[in-house]
């Protein structure tokens, strides 16, 4: 390791601060979700901390049961542990691991989505020929089926009026 002479007005490189890369994304999975995704992150994300910590939890419960205001000063110590499991637990690594969760769920869930879809399309096709309803209109069943085979959407969609880099440029 080489140290500059103070003088040269350069600092030695152990007492340069740390360079920091502003862009740079902290997660292993930078992909935009929307925010219905996101809260479902989020979701998964709470289940397993609570899964880790249902001994904590159960404890707490126990001692909560059948009071309202003497919760906070009877069961301090019970609330202090459950909390300090549930800090220990909620990491970024284990809310990557539940990002990554939802994302490997996530073929279930188009096939769910997509055979919920076509029960509703029978359904409503029975319940036409019962009743002697005219038939839907073929185009508008064309664009039903259509929406059902697309896959589900990562990251959304551009704003219309949003001035993307390249026009900006050139204004």
């Amino acid at each position: 390791m080489t140290t500059s002479d103070p003088r040269d007005g350069e600092q030695p490189q152990e007492l340069q601060p740390p360079t920091r890369n502003i862009g740079a994304v902290p997660s292993r999975n930078p992909i935009p979700l929307s925010a219905s995704q996101e809260a479902q992150v989020r979701d998964v994300f709470y289940a397993r901390v609570r899964s880790r910590c249902t001994e904590e939890i159960k404890a707490f419960a126990e001692c909560a049961l059948g009071r309202t205001f003497t919760v906070s000063f009877a069961c301090r110590e019970p609330h202090r542990v459950m909390n300090n499991c549930m800090k220990m637990h909620a990491t970024p690594d284990e809310h990557d691991a539940a990002r990554e969760e939802w994302f490997a769920g996530r073929m279930e869930r188009q096939k769910e989505k997509e055979r919920k879809a076509r029960r509703k399309i029978e359904q409503e096709k029975f319940l036409r020929e019962w009743w002697g309803l005219p038939e839907k209109d073929k185009e508008l069943a064309r664009k039903e089926m259509e929406k059902l085979k697309r896959p589900e959407r990562i990251g959304g969609f551009a704003g219309e009026r949003r001035v993307r880099i390249e026009e900006e440029g050139k204004r």
